[in-house]
């Protein structure tokens, strides 16, 4: 009895396998994946690949397949991370995912019998064109990579490059998003992290050491100036107390004595406010005690016929 219900099966299955194979939509779609994209060719003209629909669907579900298992591989790497280091890992796997579907796609098409290398020679030009033109683009992919690896800079950090200074709002792979003080939006793309000086204001804490230059004149009371000095920058809120101000004697200069007020403040980015505090405060108090700020001065001596008819000693502000 079993037998006889098996062989009705097996007949069933091969009659409707052979009305599929012989009805019209089932040939009209075996040959539409047949249908020829492109030949490839050699030098000597003669084929070394055909690409057929068939072939381009096959890739697309292979890219799909990749697709979902990145994602599963990102999720399970990802799921125990801490939230900041689980965006530094997304950023970086975005960009060796893009590697990953490139080694896949060449192994695709090799797989379904097309000469890769016929593929490159006939896009050489094409090729290098692109890579000239997107130079740039991957020494900024790379440098942020590298920024996101060794954490040189974080989101919050306080840098100087070529001069500029900004707080960081956001690293992208390609490109660095700051602040500076005067609201303004810093764009930096990131090899220039590679090729310039970085400053990281911020990378030891938020708290800085600042200082404020001043020269006074000669026969002035440098007790008195360097008392006068300290009292002026523990006038502002904005300075520590702890560690405190100090005063270095820096230099004798040209036209005056040079001084150095050295403070701690918290915020950095906001330096010129205690800073500007300091100088008002060392202005007031040197007139109260008469100790005077001296401007540059210079002696111009006018020789002719080779004695000496004019002596002019002019005082120049720099």
């Amino acid at each position: 009895m079993q037998e006889k219900v098996s062989d009705k099966i097996e007949g069933t299955v091969e009659e409707v396998s052979d009305a599929i194979t012989k009805s019209s939509i089932w040939e009209s779609f075996i040959n539409f994946l047949n249908i020829k994209i492109y030949t490839f060719t050699d030098a000597a003209g003669e084929s070394t690949g055909i690409l057929k629909v068939k072939y381009v669907l096959i890739l697309i579900a292979v890219l799909f397949l990749t697709t979902y298992v990145l994602r599963w591989v990102r999720v399970l790497l990802t799921q125990h991370m801490p939230e900041a280091d689980k965006a530094k890992f997304v950023t970086v796997f975005s960009f060796g995912r893009w590697i990953i579907y490139m080694i896949v796609f060449l192994v695709s098409i090799s797989s379904l019998g097309i000469d890769i290398t016929a593929v490159f020679a006939a896009s050489a030009a094409l090729l290098i064109g692109i890579g000239l033109a997107l130079q740039t683009l991957f020494q900024d992919i790379i440098s942020g990579v590298f920024i996101l690896v060794d954490q040189s800079v974080h989101v919050g950090d306080i840098i100087e490059i070529e001069g500029k200074v900004g707080r960081v709002e956001e690293i992208k792979l390609r490109t660095t998003r700051a602040v500076t003080i005067d609201n303004k939006v810093l764009i930096i793309p990131n090899h220039l992290y590679l090729a310039n000086s970085l400053y990281n204001w911020t990378q030891n804490g938020s708290s800085t050491r600042e200082s404020v230059d001043i020269g006074v004149a000669y026969g002035s009371d440098v007790e008195l100036v360097k008392k006068l000095l300290l009292e002026a920058a523990k006038s502002s809120k904005l300075v520590f107390k702890n560690p405190p101000p100090g005063v270095t004697f820096m230099d004798f200069g040209e036209s005056s004595l040079d001084f150095r007020i050295a403070f701690t403040i918290e915020d950095s980015f906001n330096a010129r406010i205690p800073k500007s505090e300091v100088r008002f405060a060392i202005y007031k108090l040197f007139n109260e005690h008469n100790i005077s700020i001296p401007f540059p001065q210079r002696d111009v001596h006018v020789i002719q016929n080779g004695e000496e008819n004019i002596k002019l000693k002019m005082n120049s502000k720099q």
